[in-house]
């Protein structure tokens, strides 16, 4: 069955329809918990504290960070399929067993081990997708996949509401109980691409100090490489407004607007995630023909996004009604979608495909870092009334981001050999 299903043409893009729902359910187990705070503050008392909070939230982004560099080293050096499946596996019983965390300490430490299993996916999976699409359909591709993020993002919005009709327990069970069945799923389905060799002498035996001096010489090549330094400069730029929007903006939206929770969760979630898949849809072929004419095409498209983002968060942070909070949303989600379609297949013109994981995992990790700063640093502004200055501060980052990436990167190919 493998060699006949992974033998036809329309293969490559059951793979990104396979991934598409892990990467939902990647961030919608993430996601909903930004929503439940209030939910289960009445049964863990330590939550109604927004700075003890943004710990929980940060304490995700910390371990995530840590482990991508990690993930993105083992992904280039193992199967990616079984990596991917025992990560979804992983991360479902993490969010299943949240349902039955009874104080505090549960949910923190719950937190954190989600941390290190979903960041063994993200990694894997692009990598797994840049290696089925390397000609013309590489930023759509990427583009589909992501839009599982989004979707991910939007449906975790509802975790307030679904508590709500249930509770906060039985939410996490159900959603941890479906990630553990489709897990099984891919087990059937999912396959590496044979095309693209993973090893140079795969029939060479393991040597542990041969393999440690492969990792270290490959994150060398990668530290000596002018460009990826660029790329992770405005990847890790981009990931401070991206993650305080993940963690935050419903809080923002609640205080600003003066709406309650349930309302406030589903308008910060869904307006930015049906935004960034119009974004994507838009960007992913839009650079890949432009990448066709000019090789900086995806750069010229992620620098677009980047742009757009720069007063969307102006408006977030300073917005005070309804139309303008949506209105930020959509610019930010659209401008959003066009960097976040563009950055993998970016890193393709620069690095190879025996680093783009690794590559990769370095990045999540520099995001993640700087990201978890922002969150507790969100979460104290939030403690005194000032949450949307941070969103303002973010604004004037992407700037400078977006000079570098235009001033320093220029490609001389599509795909890195």
């Amino acid at each position: 069955m493998k060699d006949n299903l992974t033998s036809k043409k329309w293969y490559p893009w059951l793979v990104v329809a396979l991934l598409w729902i892990v990467a939902l359910l990647n961030y919608m187990d993430r996601q909903m918990l930004s929503t439940m705070r209030e939910s289960m503050a009445l049964d863990i008392e330590a939550l109604e504290s927004t700075v003890e909070f943004g710990k929980i939230m940060a304490v995700f982004m910390w371990i995530y960070g840590f482990m991508s560099p990690v993930s993105g080293i083992v992904a280039d050096r193992v199967n990616r399929k079984w990596l991917i499946v025992g990560s979804l596996a992983v991360w479902s019983t993490v969010t299943l067993l949240m349902g039955y965390a009874e104080n505090y300490s549960e949910v923190y430490w719950l937190r954190a081990a989600m941390g290190i299993s979903e960041a063994l996916y993200i990694p894997a999976a692009l990598s797994l997708i840049a290696d089925y699409f390397t000609g013309k359909q590489l930023s759509l591709a990427i583009g589909i996949h992501m839009t599982g993020l989004y979707m991910g993002q939007a449906v975790g919005g509802f975790g307030a509401f679904v508590a709500k009709q249930l509770s906060w327990q039985q939410t996490f069970h159900w959603f941890g109980l479906v990630g553990i069945i489709y897990a099984v799923v891919l087990m059937a389905l999912l396959y590496e691409d044979k095309r693209a060799p993973r090893n140079e002498n795969p029939a060479a035996p393991f040597s542990f100090r041969k393999s440690v001096g492969a990792i270290g010489s490959n994150i060398g090549v990668l530290l000596a490489n002018g460009a990826f330094w660029t790329i992770l400069f405005f990847f890790a730029t981009c990931s401070i407004p991206g993650w305080s929007t993940k963690n935050w903006l419903p809080e923002l939206f609640a205080s600003s607007l003066d709406i309650p929770m349930t309302e406030a969760g589903p308008y910060a979630t869904i307006t930015i995630a049906f935004s960034s898949f119009i974004g994507v849809m838009v960007g992913g072929p839009l650079a890949d023909r432009w990448s066709q004419r000019n090789l900086r095409g995806r750069i010229y498209t992620s620098a677009i996004g980047m742009t757009m983002m720069i007063p969307a968060l102006v408006l977030m942070g300073y917005g005070a009604s309804l139309l303008s909070a949506i209105s930020a949303g959509v610019i930010f989600g659209l401008g959003y979608g066009l960097f976040d379609s563009n950055t993998m297949p970016i890193l393709c013109q620069f690095v190879n495909d025996r680093r783009r994981a690794t590559a990769y995992g370095i990045m999540n990790m520099s995001g993640l870092f700087i990201g978890a700063v922002a969150t507790n640093i969100l979460g104290l502004l939030a403690e005194s009334g000032r949450i949307g200055l941070g969103f303002v501060l973010m604004a004037g980052a992407l700037v400078l981001a977006v000079v570098l990436q235009l001033a320093l990167l220029k490609p001389t190919t599509l795909n890195a050999e």
